[in-house]
């Protein structure tokens, strides 16, 4: 049977038809509508149909932002904020007609990587997003940990610093209000006075303000997975999202995190994905 994977993220949505054998027959990237959740159950089913025109049987998995509640079947913990309490996995199966799974993003990501990625030849992996949001996932011996409630691997929601930046989870301080794409973005306006995107950041972070900008990037980045190491004790972590192509997050970055665990030894492999940006639609349609 042919497999179909959706990936739904936070400014492009990519669809994949695979053989049985993981072998790509046909792939598709269009732009993610903003803020308007019937445009995105639109343009999903639109993706769904023209990708599989010419193949008769196909499983449909789709990766999300956010997590399905166990309780209410409605999403939740979703960065893409108009996702939240919908009934994404129904509203899709009545316009395509077709039973679907759905899983988190993150979860996605870490499941490809385990089982055709850069986590390979590991047990038990943790394979992060570092992009519009902050997101991880938990994969165990090849089978995914998502928890008691659908939340393991939420990393991105622990608290960073008590009283800090405000979350639209409606906390403070979260990881997520600190080393996501649009966070780094926001901080640096605020030390420079210029609206700039990451690709522009980073070529230019040899002045005072720029110092200052990627000192606090790696404290923060050091604290919130020294923290999952302590609770998870990782074979391997495994980095994804935009801010994965970061090159000094594997060497100053890594020195960050290990000089905060709690250990005698430390030695988590912090790995850049083999997969790409494709991993989490890989990883839609392994489910």
């Amino acid at each position: 049977m042919y497999k179909l994977g959706v990936d739904l993220g936070g400014t492009k949505t990519e669809a994949v038809l695979l053989d049985e054998n993981f072998s790509v027959i046909e792939r598709k990237r269009i732009p993610t509508p903003q803020n308007n959740y019937q445009k995105i159950i639109d343009s999903i089913s639109s993706l769904v149909l023209d990708i599989s025109k010419n193949v008769s049987d196909f499983s449909l998995g789709v990766c999300t932002p956010g997590a399905i509640s166990k309780q209410t079947g409605l999403i939740k913990n979703s960065n893409t904020q108009c996702l939240i309490d919908k009934s994404l996995k129904e509203d899709l199966e009545n316009k395509l007609g077709k039973k679907i799974s759905i899983e988190n993003d993150a979860n996605c990501f870490a499941m490809a990587e385990a089982t055709l990625g850069a986590g390979i030849n590991f047990d038990l992996i943790f394979g992060v997003i570092l992009g519009t949001g902050v997101g991880g996932g938990i994969v165990i011996n090849k089978k995914l940990h998502s928890g008691r409630t659908n939340i393991g691997g939420e990393w991105g929601h622990h608290t960073l610093h008590r009283n800090g930046n405000p979350c639209y989870c409606g906390k403070y301080g979260c990881v997520e209000t600190y080393i996501s794409g649009p966070a780094l973005e926001n901080h640096w306006k605020e030390l420079s006075g210029k609206s700039q995107s990451l690709k522009e950041i980073l070529p230019n972070i040899d002045n005072e303000y720029g110092k200052k900008w990627k000192v606090e990037f790696l404290e923060n980045f050091g604290y919130g997975l020294a923290n999952v190491i302590d609770i998870l004790d990782p074979d391997a972590i495994i980095l994804g999202g935009g801010l994965s192509n970061i090159d000094f997050l594997y060497t100053e970055g890594k020195e960050s995190v290990y000089s905060k665990v709690f250990s005698d030894l430390v030695d988590t492999p912090i790995l850049k994905n083999e997969l790409g940006d494709s991993a989490g639609v890989f990883g839609a349609c392994m489910l």
